[in-house]
């Protein structure tokens, strides 16, 4: 016996041993409740018991046999758009005139550059089909910025100035 029908026993009993007063109604017994997952007790207090199966014909006048709406049809996808320009440009003169290095550059001015070109050329924001020739485009790039770093640093070390 679950706590919850020990409860109610319970105070059946003690209902039973209450005596009624003269002018009050007479209790009805408690009805008996046979599990919250099974069904639903009767109303009124009746010991009408209603199965999940029944309880749930019970509603099905709300529901009307209605047949899905069938899925809209997606637009046709818009032609692939032309790639942008800069990305067709990988030969190393191509991507020294777009890094338009002069000699004059110091480090700082730079890494500036590296992040400029970066943002415009790094292989996560091209297209899918373009993301190899950005690839490249980026390591061209790194390579000329960081021979120029190179160059400027032997430079320094050995006392020669700009």
């Amino acid at each position: 016996m679950t706590v919850f029908e020990s409860v109610l026993e319970r105070l059946k009993a003690e209902a039973l041993q209450a005596e009624p007063e003269e002018d009050a109604a007479p209790i009805a017994p408690a009805p008996t409740i046979r599990g919250l997952t099974s069904g639903f007790t009767g109303p009124g207090g009746s010991d009408a018991f209603v199965s999940g199966s029944q309880a749930a014909a019970a509603y099905l006048d709300l529901y009307e046999e209605t047949t899905p709406p069938e899925p809209a049809k997606p637009d046709p996808s818009p032609p692939p758009s032309a790639p942008p320009p800069h990305l067709l440009r990988t030969a190393p003169e191509e991507v020294a005139d777009d890094l338009a290095l002069d000699g004059t550059e110091s480090v700082d001015d730079l890494v500036g550059l590296r992040r400029r070109f970066a943002r415009d050329n790094h292989p996560d924001q091209a297209p899918p089909d373009m993301r190899a020739n950005a690839t490249l485009r980026m390591k061209i790039a790194n390579m000329l910025i960081d021979e120029t770093i190179r160059r400027i640093n032997v430079e320094k070390s050995l006392g020669i100035s700009r």
